[in-house]
């Protein structure tokens, strides 16, 4: 199995403040934990090119994504909405972790990479197609897959979303796209409130209550996920890697742990084995505790690994 592991240093100076959640320190997290635990010398570690103007639009509004180039600051900070904020280096780091997307299926489309996990800030599902949300520019999920079907002809592309946050950006995008099946497990209610009763044959709602722990996780996936993918027959699956749902993480309350996230994995991986030669791309989305999202992260990445 050979996994790239695809970022940017760009994507470490986006920085919102020092008391937001969504920190500079969360991909360092990560990768020390990969380096601690002597996986990242087996994986293939590449820088990103910026996504460009064009590939974006992919996924969004022209005079959304115009917008978001003119505001951009030489200094300081500038609010998109009361959560997302932009300083002198957020564009940048925008567009490097879409690129990072974009990179990643370029690399398992050829079959030069098996699979890939995009380790890059700021997150993007909660990103609509003309809206910054919830820390997220632009959805760097929504623009890889965009790009995957238009540059490889693709037909069916799943998009996995274990997030403890609803994909509201996600959906927004694909909700009428008969080429993505997009499915997402999420604490309900809960930010962003979405309608899990919202009626798209290609959405699959996953609700779980507060406090659901791991047997309702892996029942629900078990249950609703799994027949969906296996009726689906992805081409390529696509991860909208969360990890906020952890236990430990102060942004949710799903009470998931380390071995959830190697289990969802297996399984997709598993998934992916029978119906498209391998082919993942794993995208970093939440993840707030810092310890805990590099233990996290690292359970997902080895079982992309297959060790």
């Amino acid at each position: 199995m050979t996994t790239a592991y695809i970022t940017h240093t760009y994507c470490d100076k986006h920085d919102m403040g020092a008391d937001h959640p969504e920190s500079p320190l969360r991909l360092g997290a990560i990768q020390n934990r990969l380096i601690m635990g002597q996986l990242m010398d087996f994986l293939r570690r590449m820088e990103s090119d910026p996504a460009t103007r064009e590939q974006v639009l992919l996924a969004h509004d022209e005079a959304y994504v115009n917008s978001i180039f003119a505001r951009a600051p030489e200094e300081g900070h500038v609010e998109l909405e009361p959560e997302t904020l932009m300083m002198p280096h957020t564009l940048d780091a925008a567009l490097y972790a879409a690129g990072s997307v974009i990179k990643a299926v370029d690399l398992v489309m050829t079959g030069e990479m098996e699979n890939a996990f995009c380790a890059i800030r700021p997150p993007g599902h909660h990103a609509e197609y003309d809206k910054a949300m919830g820390f997220c520019l632009f959805n760097n999920i929504a623009v890889g897959t965009r790009y995957a079907i238009e540059q490889y002809g693709l037909e069916r592309v799943a998009i996995v979303d274990f997030d403890v946050h609803h994909g509201n950006g996600t959906e927004d995008i694909f909700k009428t796209d008969p080429k993505v099946l997009y499915a997402s497990s999420y604490q309900h209610p809960f930010y962003p409130y979405s309608d899990p009763g919202a009626s798209h044959d290609n959405i699959l709602h996953m609700p779980l209550e507060a406090g659901s722990g791991s047997d309702a996780f892996q029942a629900i996936i078990s249950e609703q996920l799994l027949p969906a993918l296996e009726a689906f027959k992805p081409q390529l699956i696509m991860i909208s890697a969360g990890f906020d749902a952890h236990k430990e993480d102060p942004m949710g309350q799903l009470r998931l742990s380390e071995s959830d996230f190697t289990w969802i994995t297996d399984l997709l991986v598993d998934v992916a084995d029978r119906h498209c030669d391998g082919k993942i791309v794993s995208v970093l989305e939440g993840g707030y505790n810092i310890d805990a999202l590099g233990r996290a992260a690292f359970c997902h990445i080895r079982s992309l690994m297959k060790i």
